[in-house]
């Protein structure tokens, strides 16, 4: 389908717990319908995965899930999202993933029957195609083995499915360390899109297949690569911030084409694509940092309606396993965002003006995260007739709102990025009005022996 409208029009209807189409798992949670629930991902230490030592990797996994789980119950959770990231030889293997799929379960299973925890799983498959090259993104053994596990794990019981899809992403490095809007729009908006099509129709099928759910993709590989690099300094906030804004478009696909949510946690595009689609999402920040640092630790969570923590090692802490520690952070955080919406909407959005206002001036990152320019920029977007005019209104209107923000004193930008906003502005006057043209002028400039066009159909 294509989206033309917004679901959610009013700043104040984009709020943490609460997403127009909620969504009813098996097990009764209801996710976007009043409550946020905490989504728990993590990994193993330093371990290479092979047959010699799936022993040693499957006791993490029964030691993490059963200790998470069983704090989870002690703190009263009602309910929790376990999500399943692969590490790529997971994906290489099937069935080294689909054995952990089924600990995962079984100690989900014993949390209920224990304790009458709700649970539900969220797979993600590593998305090994970038590890050819140019990568090969329609066929061959990575394509058909992420496939495989796919089918195995919805029909063992993974009720979502999600991942983190790199189809563009061999020519998107390169344009965030040149710092050009051009090749971001062909990376994200045509090579991404393109491939999101091709992937999303085939996954649809698996779901319909199996009676589970296509929950969304992100952008993690694009969007938070320029937001790390931005950290790092070595490129321009403002330049991450409207990448952010673009990347959107790409991650919006996986909903045109039978996602329902709850989007993926790295996904910081989220809180658009709850405005365009109004399904649920989950969200990271500040519980986040043990993966990467960020600007967005209270803001992301103002749209969450499940609060995630990104990979967390299971090493030991002093308080206990590292995925039973953060499990505990975020039913904390959880349960303060729970009291503000049982305490009225009034509440909510005080809490969520807290947590906006805390990060938005301090970083273009977080400022085009705002409910007033997310709206904005979701408005762009779903008024454009096609992919590659979205992503342009996408980057001007975030550039705009940029701009307003600086005019305001409401936003710092550092002094030496603000000429780049006429730079980005610049970039985007000089692109064609039409896609086949543009295509024609990028396939001219970028480097030809790094992607496969015929991968992408163009």
């Amino acid at each position: 389908m294509k989206y033309n409208q917004l679901t959610i029009n009013n700043p104040d209807d984009l709020l943490f717990g609460i997403a127009p189409k909620p969504l009813l798992t098996r097990s009764g949670m209801s996710i976007g319908g009043g409550l946020v629930y905490p989504e728990l991902n993590f990994t193993l230490p330093p371990l290479e995965v092979k047959a010699s030592t799936m022993r040693v990797v499957a006791q993490h996994y029964r030691d993490i899930i059963a200790d998470a789980l069983k704090r989870a119950a002690e703190l009263q959770a009602p309910g929790v999202v376990i999500e399943f990231e692969t590490v790529p030889p997971m994906t290489a293997t099937p069935s080294f993933g689909l054995e952990i799929v089924q600990i995962l379960l079984d100690g989900m299973e014993e949390a209920h029957r224990q304790h009458g925890l709700k649970s539900v799983l969220r797979m993600t498959p590593n998305d090994n195609r970038e590890f050819a090259r140019p990568p090969v993104m329609r066929s061959g053994e990575h394509w058909e083995r992420m496939l495989e596990l796919f089918n195995l794990s919805a029909a063992a019981g993974a009720e979502l499915l999600s991942i983190e899809s790199v189809g563009g992403k061999e020519l998107h490095d390169e344009a965030l360390m040149q710092c050009d809007l051009g090749q971001v729009i062909f990376s994200l908006c045509t090579l991404g899109v393109r491939d999101m099509e091709f992937l999303w129709k085939t996954l649809d099928g698996i779901a319909k297949k199996h009676g589970v759910i296509c929950a969304g993709d992100t952008a993690c590989g694009f969007g938070n690569t320029a937001m790390v690099l931005a950290e790092q300094k070595m490129i321009p906030r403002v330049f991450a911030a409207v990448v952010r804004a673009i990347s959107v478009v790409r991650t919006l696909v996986a909903y045109e084409y039978g996602a329902i949510g709850p989007g993926k946690d790295c996904g910081y595009e989220n809180p658009f694509l709850k405005a365009i689609t109004g399904y649920p999402m989950s969200m990271e920040g500040k519980t986040s940092a043990c993966a990467h640092l960020s600007p967005l630790g209270n803001i992301a969570s103002a749209y969450a309606d499940l609060w995630s923590n990104e990979s967390v090692q299971n090493v030991r802490l002093l308080g206990g396993p590292a995925p039973t520690v953060y499990m505990e952070q975020l039913i904390y955080d959880c349960r303060l965002m729970n009291r503000a919406l049982a305490e009225g909407r009034e509440s909510a959005l005080t809490l969520r003006r807290w947590l906006v206002d805390s990060d938005a001036t301090l970083d273009p990152q977080a400022w085009v995260l705002t409910p007033e320019n997310v709206i904005a920029i979701s408005r762009a977007i779903v008024a454009e007739p096609n992919h590659y005019l979205a992503g342009i209104a996408a980057a001007r209107t975030a550039i705009a709102g940029l701009r307003s923000g600086l005019a305001t004193g409401n936003l710092q930008i550092p002094p030496r990025e603000i000429s780049f906003l006429d730079r980005m502005s610049e970039q985007l006057d000089d692109l064609p009005d039409n896609e086949g043209d543009f295509i024609e002028q990028q396939k001219a400039i970028v480097d030809p022996s790094k992607y496969l066009p015929s991968e992408y159909g163009i």
